[in-house]
């Protein structure tokens, strides 16, 4: 792979994505990318509101991999995290890298907060991480889930996959009431994909 494919390997964003950031965003973002090896595979689809997953998440390296991603692309992409973050100019970086603040002891629940996240905007997208943890895993968190049929948006599949540096944009789930048959779909989706520090999910 030559330097300038990776470089030209980010996807049109479609017309109902959340934008943020300018030229000079996307070119850092591009660079950074480039540095590494990395290039965007897929496209995202055009739903103004979405919860997105994204897995394997084995390394902290996949942060910075997936924020160079997001400035190259010039989308607006938000996390959770907890509160206590966001205090001083470590919450100031947070936010402009997209992060919203949640209480985890309110009463009504982490669940209810990135419901309202999302329902704020007309164009929001929300990233979470399945899997909770860089360790693997057998059971995957089911807050996603919950958090997309609460808000009444489906989910869509991004994965890391590290032997050929590419981050896919993959396919949008529709959560059912069969949460077992819903968690085996999405499963199955990510099992050719290899993180950094350990195999497939």
């Amino acid at each position: 792979m030559t330097a300038s494919s990776v470089a030209a390997s980010h996807p049109a964003m479609p017309p109902n994505a959340p934008r943020i950031g300018g030229a000079v965003t996307r070119a850092l973002g591009r660079a950074i990318l480039r540095l590494g090896g990395w290039r965007i595979v897929g496209a995202f689809p055009d739903i103004p509101r979405m919860v997105i997953i994204v897995a394997p998440h084995s390394s902290a390296w996949d942060a910075i991999w997936g924020l160079a991603a997001k400035l190259a692309m010039g989308v607006d992409i938000v996390f959770l995290a907890k509160a206590e973050l966001f205090r001083g100019p470590v919450g100031w970086v947070l936010r402009w890298l997209g992060g919203r603040p949640v209480n985890r002891s309110r009463a009504h629940g982490v669940v209810e907060q990135a419901v309202d996240t999302l329902r704020k905007r007309d164009r929001r997208w929300l990233v979470l991480a399945p899997e909770g943890t860089r360790r693997r895993v057998e059971t995957w968190k089911s807050g996603f889930r919950h958090i997309a049929r609460a808000a009444q948006v489906p989910v869509f599949c991004a994965a890391f996959h590290y032997p050929d540096r590419q981050i896919i944009l993959g396919e949008v789930f529709a959560m059912t009431d069969d949460a077992e048959a819903d968690m085996a779909r999405i499963r199955r989706w990510y099992r050719p994909f290899v993180g950094k520090n350990r195999g497939t999910v």
